[in-house]
């Protein structure tokens, strides 16, 4: 795979000093931080454990939306009209919250959220810190708490997918009366894996000799998919270290701000993709097999294109990201037929 132009730069992410005024914020003045750590993995905001002393809670987490933690390089708007572009802020996280929270599934607890910028130089949320740890790392350390968590995760995925809109968009944009782009779902995604294709091509050789063989299979595959009149609630890169394990056991979704109404067989495609033999626990009857099968090339192109896109600018993970671009770029291509 051909090594992309990068840059580097010196970010300035948040210390425990920048912290202090938030915290003491949202919990009134009653604790004391001991100890900050930024959590690996963000790409788009930043995500840090506040360790506390003297109050209720023995940490929080606190998210910061800022251009210091973003690291996708030319990026910087957010549309929100695309849903299928990556989504960040405050605003799209809080209408994602209470959405979830009406429709029954478990997120984290917002303790307090400020997005005026005249304090912070960012926006900025706390919420509580689920003691658990992360579905995927329990898989490995306790797999009977795993699997029970694993069947909550499909309970709500179920309640999720069962509220419907008539139209495709992320939820706070069609919250504010905004249209999506697009004028269907596998319209949109045919048109994002094009562009996703181009970009692949352009950066890796193997990709570029079979070019015209993965458009020409795309156009064919989104005609044999017939139109469908409404759209489930999903959460739009739904792996298992996007959910948390709760003390009792409930699974807990996070970096919701990209929850959307869209074809369900998206979320289907990136679980199967995600949680591999473990999928099972998650697949449901009735999807549509012509939607999953445009999906599943489109996923795998934009698994190519996003991390090496990504690598462009300084993301620290760098090894990680392009193992998954690697990965998915050879199973884009035994896709072919």
């Amino acid at each position: 795979m051909q090594a992309p132009g990068r840059f580097r730069r010196v970010r300035e992410f948040a210390e425990a000093g920048d912290l202090s005024g938030i915290v003491s914020d949202a919990l009134g003045g009653r604790s004391r931080i001991v100890g900050v750590d930024r959590l690996r993995g963000g790409s788009k905001k930043g995500v840090y454990r506040v360790r506390l002393d003297g109050g209720e809670a023995a940490s929080v987490i606190v998210y910061r939306w800022s251009d210091e933690e973003d690291f996708w390089p030319g990026t910087r708007a957010d549309d929100a009209t695309d849903p299928l572009a990556p989504a960040s802020g405050i605003a799209p996280f809080l209408a994602a919250r209470r959405r979830l929270d009406e429709v029954g599934a478990r997120v984290p607890r917002v303790l307090w959220a400020d997005d005026t910028r005249q304090r912070y130089a960012a926006d900025v949320a706390v919420v509580e810190d689920v003691p658990g740890g992360t579905l995927e790392a329990l898989f490995e350390t306790g797999p009977a708490r795993a699997d029970a968590a694993l069947a909550d995760l499909a309970r709500t995925l179920d309640l999720m997918h069962r509220h419907h809109a008539p139209r495709h968009g992320r939820v706070d944009l069609l919250d504010r009366g905004g249209v999506a782009l697009g004028s269907s779902c596998e319209q949109l995604v045919l048109d994002r894996a094009r562009r996703d294709l181009d970009e692949a091509a352009g950066r890796d050789t193997r990709i570029g000799t079979v070019r015209d063989r993965l458009d020409e299979r795309l156009r064919e595959l989104r005609e044999r998919v017939l139109p469908r009149a409404e759209c489930g609630l999903i959460h739009g890169e739904l792996g298992p270290d996007h959910v948390l394990v709760s003390a009792d056991g409930r699974a807990v979704l996070i970096d919701i701000e990209g929850l959307m109404y869209f074809d369900v067989e998206w979320e289907h495609v990136f679980l199967r993709i995600r949680f591999g033999e473990r999928y099972a626990a998650l697949s449901r009857p009735g999807l549509d097999q012509r939607r999953l099968d445009l999906y599943l090339l489109a996923m795998r192109l934009s698994l190519v294109a996003g991390p090496l896109r990504l690598l462009d600018g300084d993301f620290p993970d760098r090894e990680f990201m392009r193992g998954i671009a690697e990965h998915n770029l050879r199973e884009a291509l035994a896709l072919l037929p």
